[in-house]
């Protein structure tokens, strides 16, 4: 067998008033040429990520402009009677009303049309097998009021300088060329996620590893030494322990950019801030290579309920 073709796709949701009250709706695409529903979803483009891959189809089938949520999963189906295999990862991804308002889309050769209906009634609308078991999840996450997520996202700086005579002190090491091209590459990656603020250890190799995402997002880049590398050998993490609580509690999208050794300890306050079971994953997360990146999906509103997902990324380029 070949290898996988990969895509990515979204199930998009909203909340609209009723006189009931809030009723959930979940977008469902009627395809042209299948003649099919499903979800919006497409395959990538060379070089491009998952997370890049399910935005973008997302808005060129419907022209709704999405960030992503939760992980729902990862399907497979074989294609021409097996000689090849596809794989496509969902994510929940919630569609506010000034995006609904602002969507371009108008019928054509692709996707004839888009249906907004009730969460209830979606999964017996979709056409495969597949779909309606990857619904299962989504309508298991909205049964406990779990779908308005926020994402917590540790990020390793890129490629470092070695520390050597022109750079005695660990904290002013500068990225190398290749660790400037990571950089670059992950601004698309990481917006896909939707941040909203962009915190970073005081070290220069981690302010430059953010630099570009905050000029692309406009956003300004919150430096803190509790997030260092020099303030973790000092072994004080009162201070790392209540920007992490603060972090949770805020419900914000944020980037949070710091160093190798620091990281498991972030994400073991993580753990700690929404009452999660320890695990396995949790060192899986936190073993990232150079801009690789874990993400941390965690209910805006209950983050009690704990981490609701976790996916790892380390950077190809």
């Amino acid at each position: 067998m070949s290898e996988d073709l990969l895509a990515a796709g979204t199930v998009c949701w909203r909340r609209v008033p009723t006189p009931a009250g809030e009723q959930l709706l979940v977008l469902l695409i009627h395809r042209t040429k299948q003649r099919d529903v499903s979800f919006p979803k497409g395959k990538l483009d060379p070089g491009e990520s998952m997370p890049q891959a399910a935005v973008r189809e997302t808005l060129e089938e419907t022209g709704l402009r999405v960030s992503l949520g939760v992980m729902l999963g990862t399907i497979h189906y074989d294609l021409n009677g097996g000689s090849r295999r596809k794989t496509v990862q969902y994510w929940a991804a919630e569609v506010t009303g000034a995006a609904a308002l602002a969507s371009t889309f108008t019928p054509n050769g692709e996707v004839q049309a888009l249906e907004w209906v009730p969460a209830a009634e979606a999964r017996a609308r979709l056409s495969y097998r597949a779909d309606r078991e990857l619904y299962d999840v989504f309508l298991r996450l909205a049964e406990h009021d779990l779908l308005d997520t926020c994402t917590v996202t540790l990020l390793r700086h890129a490629k470092a300088e070695p520390r050597g005579a022109d750079t005695p002190e660990d904290h002013l090491r500068a990225l190398t060329a290749a660790g400037q091209q990571q950089a670059q590459i992950l601004v698309p990656i990481l917006e896909a996620f939707g941040p909203k603020r962009i915190r970073s250890s005081t070290a220069r190799r981690c302010l430059e590893t953010v630099a570009p995402l905050a000029t692309h997002l406009g956003s300004r880049v919150r430096a803190t030494k509790a997030l260092s590398q020099d303030f973790w050998d000092a072994g004080d993490l009162a201070d790392t322990r209540r920007l992490m609580g603060k972090i949770v509690k805020q419900g914000k999208n944020t980037v949070i950019c710091s160093h190798r050794p620091v990281l498991p300890d972030l994400a073991r306050e993580l753990v700690l801030a929404t009452g999660s079971v320890p695990g396995d994953y949790l060192a899986a997360a936190a073993a990232l290579p150079p801009a690789g990146f874990s993400v941390f999906h965690i209910s805006r509103t209950r983050p009690g309920a704990g981490i609701l997902a976790v996916e790892t990324y380390p950077l190809k380029h």
